[in-house]
């Protein structure tokens, strides 16, 4: 890749969005653009800030408590029509946990329901228990399983057309039924797996930087890795998991 490329990555309300680790995400993505030579202009964007969409490749939208979602449900319905904009004209986003459940068209948390990013056709509704522990999935986005940890009370619904991320090999997943994780369209990427999410997932971070690849500069292509370490450590996860050996 050309020294000269660079992708410039918008780091949403870290302040308040930063439950599991989320900042892990970041430096994941940031690392593996410089590890191939491409610049990673991260802008943390605060609560009092308003970004301008348009001018990122790649839009980051963590986890965080029913409180900060208010909050920052709030502050993102007032841009509503500018990150679909951003999403229309192919730039990347990728949200987890609270972020991934303010992507579809309301999260009813009770007595109250949050109006959506109307993103992705998805409702959110809270359930009981919460859905607590370690999660693997297959996905047809990369070729090793995608492992982590999920929290969280949100029962995810997808719409009839809606592709998940993919099936839940261990854990709940969207709704602990179905058997579905996540949720893809078009270039916009939505789970409930943190820990946090990129950092044994190699393949899920080269997804999202193609996308956002392609958005600046026309082309999808990376340059491989080496992904040993990182592919180790989900291995051993995935095993351990899969033999029963871990629980929570």
């Amino acid at each position: 890749m050309s020294a000269a490329k660079s992708l410039s990555i918008c780091h949403l309300f870290p302040e308040a969005l930063n439950l599991y680790g989320d900042g892990g995400n970041i430096l994941t993505l940031a690392k593996r653009l410089e590890w191939r030579g491409i610049e990673a202009r991260v802008q943390e964007v605060s609560l009092t800030e308003r970004p301008h969409f348009a001018d990122f490749d790649l839009v980051f939208i963590g986890g965080g408590s029913d409180r900060e979602q208010r909050i920052v449900c709030e502050r993102l319905l007032a841009q509503k029509a500018e990150l679909k904009a951003f999403a229309g004209d192919g730039g990347a986003l990728l949200a987890v946990c609270g972020g991934y459940q303010l992507l579809g068209h309301s999260y009813a948390m009770g007595e109250e329901t949050l109006e959506g990013l109307g993103l992705i056709d998805l409702t959110t509704d809270r359930g009981s228990p919460r859905l607590i522990g370690n999660i693997a999935i297959q996905s047809e986005i990369c070729a090793h399983p995608i492992v982590g940890y999920e929290n969280h009370g949100g029962r995810t619904h997808l719409g009839a057309g809606v592709k998940p991320l993919g099936t839940v090999a261990f854990g709940h997943g969207n709704d602990d039924k179905t058997g579905e994780e996540g949720a893809i369209s078009g270039t916009i990427l939505g789970t409930y797996i943190h820990g946090p999410l990129l950092p044994k997932n190699p393949g899920v971070a080269d997804w999202v930087l193609a996308r956002a690849l392609e958005h600046r500069h026309g082309t999808a292509e990376l340059e491989p890795l080496d992904d040993s370490v990182e592919l180790a450590a989900n291995s051993v996860m995935y095993e351990r998991l899969m033999r029963g050996e871990e629980r929570e």
